[in-house]
């Protein structure tokens, strides 16, 4: 009798511990009472263990960006425990159904590793690491290189291109010169109107680049590579340049030089880009030759190829784009400043035939023996004239192409095929006067929307002009 009373006190007592914690953690929950006990809790640890500092800057003393900073920061944002945090963001994912945490400034993050307990404060411009000296010696090192390893491959799994413009500093400093969006151009080298072979080339010179690091240190040499792409506007440059950071999957910063006050400045720029980057300067040669910026050739120069390119970074890939590289200082093209020249020509039939496939759906039609017949005696457009053609007649193929051939005839600098041209039109059972007004006129509103001023037909072969020179020093 004695047992099964002191059983039943013994369950009646654990029973009213159980309700009575449970009221407890209710009453602390509702209060945020429990906010104030871990809070004291965590002070009562501090008086017993002695503490470790380690600041992690988000630029170095040269201005120039901590790697490790941005490595840290997606650490932490993908930690679950930032839910627990005293302050968190909450921003839309890349899905609009997806809610996403970030730090807040001041926000403090718990962490475990290897049974210790780490802690990080999030302070403006800093990330700050606090360990407890009986855990560095143990801890430190294996906890940054699993930050490393968890970072690189949230990068790789998650990573967002973007586009980086430098904007002009009012307050004279040089912090945060550069604004960044998505970068969510769709172009490709399937979608670009380029030869196939062609295309490969290019597609390998890259992937060689990418996994060449090896290489270029057992050489000392810095691991990037400079491309020149010329031609006239409207040819393609631009589309060239995101396909290239979407194979890569590299972000791309395009420098203004109209916003960068002196050559100092402009190295700042540099200093500030990161890895896996293009780093992207357009009408170079413009800017050259009307002196429109404050840049001079000697910090082209350096900018290029000098001591500052060389350490600064790895992985990068240099884009310089010009109208015609004829006007241009020699010592800008010599090898070691630009290893790749790519000549982007007015179009060509082979390059009209992948516009057509890719803008019309066309792979071959009753019209295109006229249209090469055309292109054969001189007659071109840019690309980009031909493709805004088919794009206002791309629900009529036949009259798209019709309206192609009225504005070679009108202004594609073809005079000999313009009565071949007509004529051809006029055997297919159509008269050409209303395809050759409208040619006139969207070629007209073409002019006017690009500023292009005519060029003389390219007699050159159909592909594009690839010039590969390896470095020689």
């Amino acid at each position: 009798m004695t047992i099964l009373y002191n059983l039943f006190v013994l369950i009646f007592s654990l029973l009213l511990t159980c309700v009575f914690l449970f009221l407890f953690r209710v009453v602390l929950i509702k209060t945020g009472l429990i906010y104030f006990v871990k809070k004291k809790w965590r002070s009562i640890e501090d008086w017993f263990h002695v503490y470790q500092f380690f600041k992690v800057p988000e630029f170095n003393e040269s201005m120039q960006r901590n790697q490790l900073y941005q490595k840290v920061l997606v650490y932490l944002n993908s930690l679950t425990s930032i839910e627990d945090s005293d302050f968190t963001n909450l921003f839309t994912g890349k899905k609009p159904s997806e809610i996403v945490l970030r730090l807040d400034p001041s926000q403090i993050i718990e962490d475990d590793f290897l049974g210790a307990k780490i802690f990080w404060i999030n302070e403006e411009k800093n990330l700050v690491l606090k360990i407890r000296k009986a855990d560095k010696r143990r801890v430190l090192r294996p906890y940054l290189q699993h930050i490393h390893t968890v970072s690189d491959e949230l990068d790789e799994k998650n990573r967002e291109l973007k586009l980086y413009v430098n904007v002009v500093d009012k307050h004279g400093g040089q912090n945060g010169r550069w604004r960044s969006v998505p970068f969510t151009h769709p172009s490709s080298f399937e979608n670009l109107a380029m030869e196939s072979d062609l295309k490969n080339k290019v597609k390998s010179d890259l992937y060689s680049f990418v996994k060449a690091k090896q290489y270029y240190h057992r050489l000392g040499r810095a691991w990037k590579r400079s491309y020149l792409l010329y031609g006239p506007s409207g040819t393609g440059k631009s589309s060239f340049i995101a396909a290239m950071a979407n194979f890569l999957s590299y972000d791309v910063y395009d420098i203004d030089l109209s916003r960068v006050s002196d050559d100092s400045d402009l190295k700042f720029l540099l200093l500030q880009s990161t890895t896996k980057s293009l780093i992207v300067i357009e009408d170079l040669d413009r800017y050259l030759v009307e002196k429109s910026t404050a840049v001079t050739l000697p910090g082209i120069l350096s900018f290029m190829d000098g001591i500052l390119t060389s350490g600064c970074g790895e992985e990068r890939v240099m884009v310089f784009t010009m109208n015609s590289k004829g006007h241009v200082d020699p010592a800008i093209l010599r090898p070691g400043r630009i290893d790749v020249h790519l000549h982007f020509p007015l179009c060509n039939f082979t390059s009209f035939k992948t516009l057509a496939n890719s803008y019309l759906g066309l792979k071959d039609h009753k019209l295109f023996p006229q249209v090469e017949e055309i292109f054969r005696n001189g007659a071109s457009l840019s690309p980009a004239e031909i493709s805004e053609l088919m794009i206002a007649n791309r629900n009529s193929p036949s009259r798209a192409l019709k309206t192609v051939i009225s504005a070679l005839q009108t202004d594609g600098d073809g005079r000999g095929a313009l009565n071949i041209g007509r004529r051809s039109v006029e055997e297919n059972g159509e008269p050409s006067g209303h395809f050759y007004k409208e040619g006139i006129n969207a070629v007209k509103e073409l002019k006017k929307l690009y500023g292009l001023l005519r060029v003389k037909s390219c007699r050159q072969s159909p592909s594009l002009d690839l010039i590969s020179r390896q470095n020689e020093g």
